[in-house]
């Protein structure tokens, strides 16, 4: 019998409309909570209307795994129609209980999935993905593109230069930044996944150099690998990341460079105007 198969994530990977469609992609929606209200990304709460209300409110909001209901009905959704099994992307299991959710709602209704942990979010969970529909397309069975997917999820990088350091300290997301958290107005950071979990780079003390920091990476890792495509990832700072993507194609023209807004359930950590850069390694 031949698989039918879903394709499931969530929105710490915030894929597009177009996206979404070509491929028939499945979303879970992170909540994001404002004093005590908790609203799902995409469907309860736009990205502007985040930003509005994080503006405005006098304490941080926090984010919350999906709604297991509903994760347990879109799974028994999909088995109803006749798929065999779900292959799901989502966020690091060292910092999100999504993938756990993930699979307890999937066992709890009979359907096989395979989740995969991409130990990252955003950029490179669209790109697992997209491998993983073109690798089936193409005839290759469901163990070995799960296997090909967690290769990839090895070789993905996002390096981001946070722009709410206190944000970020209070989110508790990156261990050792409080050692320096009463200079955090005259710093910038610069972070990075690691092995599914974030860890702190280097700190400077300009955008510039933080950014040149973060190119200097670029370079090092072209050293070692091919890299064909980055995604410059931003938090409601399109005007930052268009002009940063100009002058990465100028440094790097045989690179396919591309502008991609980063999930709100990360911006609750990381703070509005954070940018930076994803790719993954051939």
């Amino acid at each position: 019998m031949s698989e039918k198969i879903a394709w499931v994530t969530d929105t710490s990977a915030l894929i597009d409309e177009t996206f979404i469609k070509k491929y028939n992609i499945y979303i879970f929606p992170i909540n994001i909570i404002f004093d005590g209200v908790a609203l799902r990304e995409t469907v309860d709460i736009s990205q502007t209307e985040f930003y509005n209300t994080m503006r405005k409110s006098k304490k941080l909001p926090s984010t919350s795994t999906p709604i297991y209901g509903e994760m347990v009905q879109l799974y028994q959704q999909l088995k109803n129609e006749g798929y065999t099994c779900a292959i799901a992307v989502h966020p690091s299991r060292l910092l999100s209980n999504t993938y756990e959710s993930s699979m307890n709602a999937a066992k709890e209704v009979g359907l096989p999935l395979y989740a995969i942990d991409s130990k990252i979010v955003s950029y490179p969970m669209m790109k697992m993905l997209e491998k993983g529909i073109h690798l089936f397309q193409a005839g290759v069975r469901v163990e070995e593109i799960v296997t090909a997917l967690e290769l990839m999820a090895d070789r993905a990088e996002l390096t981001g230069i946070p722009a709410n350091l206190t944000q970020l300290h209070k989110s508790g997301r990156v261990p050792g930044i409080a050692a320096f958290i009463g200079n955090l107005l005259n710093l910038k950071i610069i972070v990075s996944f690691q092995n599914g979990r974030v860890g702190l780079l280097e700190k400077v003390r300009t955008i510039k150099r933080a950014k040149n920091f973060v190119v200097d990476y670029l370079r090092q890792q072209l050293e070692l690998s091919k890299i064909d495509e980055v995604a410059v990832i931003h938090c409601n700072n399109e005007a930052d990341a268009t002009e940063w993507k100009e002058e990465l194609q100028n440094l790097f023209p045989s690179i396919h460079f591309l502008i991609l807004p980063i999930s709100a359930c990360i911006a609750v950590h990381t703070g509005e105007g954070t940018i930076g850069l994803s790719w993954v390694r051939e």
